[in-house]
C-alpha cells in the first residue's frame, strides 16, 4: 500500500520531505502535485522507477520524459541550449511549460527519445514541488499522471491513492493545477508547440 503524505501547501514539513526523498532514493515511485497537475516521479537514475512509470501509463519508447528542475542553473546541466533558446526559456520559467531540448551527457540514455536524443525539462512554480527538489538535490524524473484511456490528468491525491495504491510507493497530498503544461519543442530551427496547456503558447508562435 502507498504511504500518504499530507504536506502543508505553504510550509512543507521537513520531516515529511525527508521521508519522501528517502523513498525516492530507494528506487521508490511517488505521485506528487505540481502547478499544472499531478505527476509520477522517481529518481533520475532509477531504472525500476522508470519502468513502473512506463507500465502505469502504458508508454512506448518515443515518450518524452520530463526532468523537473529546481532552477535554471540545474536545468542547464541536463540540456544543450543556445543563446536564443536560453532567452526564450528563461523568460518563461518558472511556470507551466515543458521544453523539449537536446540532452546533455548527464542524462541517462534510456530517458532519451530514441531518434532525437532529446528530453523534456521544466521548472515548476509550486511550493511543495520546489521543497521536494531542494531536499532531493537533483531533478525528479517525471511524467504527467494521465492514466491509459483517460483524457484528463489526475488532480486529487485521495483519488490517486484509491486507484494506484499498489502501484506507487507514496502519494503526496497537496493542491495541484488542473491543466497539463504547454509543451514546446525547441530542438529544431523553429519552436514547435506539441501540446497547448496551462502556459500561454503565444510567445512561441
Amino acid at each position: 500500500m502507498a504511504r500518504y503524505f499530507d504536506v502543508h501547501p505553504d510550509n512543507p514539513q521537513p520531516r515529511l520531505l525527508q521521508q519522501i526523498v528517502a523513498l525516492l532514493r530507494d528506487d521508490g515511485l511517488i505521485a506528487y502535485p505540481t502547478d499544472s497537475c499531478y505527476a509520477l516521479g522517481c529518481q533520475l537514475g532509477s531504472r525500476p522507477g522508470l519502468d513502473r512509470i512506463r507500465e502505469i501509463r502504458k508508454l512506448d519508447d518515443r515518450h518524452h520524459f520530463t526532468l523537473m528542475c529546481a532552477d535554471f542553473a540545474q536545468l542547464g546541466q541536463f540540456v544543450q541550449i543556445s543563446n536564443s533558446v536560453f532567452r526564450l526559456v528563461k523568460a518563461s520559467t518558472p511556470g507551466s511549460y515543458t521544453f523539449i531540448l537536446p540532452a546533455s551527457p548527464e542524462v541517462p540514455r534510456r530517458l532519451l527519445h530514441p531518434k532525437k536524443r532529446t528530453v523534456g525539462v521544466r521548472i515548476p512554480q509550486h511550493t511543495v514541488t520546489q521543497a521536494l527538489l531542494a531536499e532531493l538535490g537533483e531533478p525528479l524524473l517525471s511524467s504527467t499522471l494521465v492514466l491509459p484511456g483517460q483524457d484528463e490528468p489526475m488532480t486529487q491525491g485521495w483519488e490517486i491513492k484509491e486507484l494506484l495504491d499498489h502501484q506507487v510507493d507514496a502519494v503526496v497530498d497537496g493542491e495541484s493545477g488542473v491543466e497539463p503544461t504547454t509543451v514546446v519543442d525547441l530542438s529544431g530551427d523553429e519552436p514547435e508547440i506539441l501540446r497547448v496547456g496551462a502556459g500561454d503558447p503565444a510567445r512561441f508562435e
